[in-house]
């Protein structure tokens, strides 16, 4: 009788126990879609830079430099969404 009584208990410890690993795993999750989505947009931002460089020569000092701006912001908002996501 006392077994049987035990068993509930033993459940509820373990369900609780669950519910800090799933949000630690959330924020790890969290930091590797930013990482993913921030690598995605630098290379698409790259890929369509290079490719405007190659059609029009002459602007490629300033679409460089509209790159650079451009990817510095980006990795400025990962690094912000990645200090959210780990604090």
């Amino acid at each position: 009788m006392v077994l049987v009584m035990a068993v509930p208990v033993l459940a509820a410890d373990a369900a609780d126990d669950a519910k800090p690993a799933l949000i630690e795993f959330s924020n790890y999750f969290g930091v590797g879609l930013t990482v993913l989505g921030a690598a995605y947009g630098i290379g698409k931002l790259a890929s369509s830079a290079y490719e405007g460089m190659s059609r029009q020569p002459e602007v490629a000092g300033n679409i460089q430099t509209a790159m650079i701006i451009a990817a510095a912001l980006i990795e400025g908002f990962t690094f912000f969404a990645l200090f959210i996501c780990m604090g």
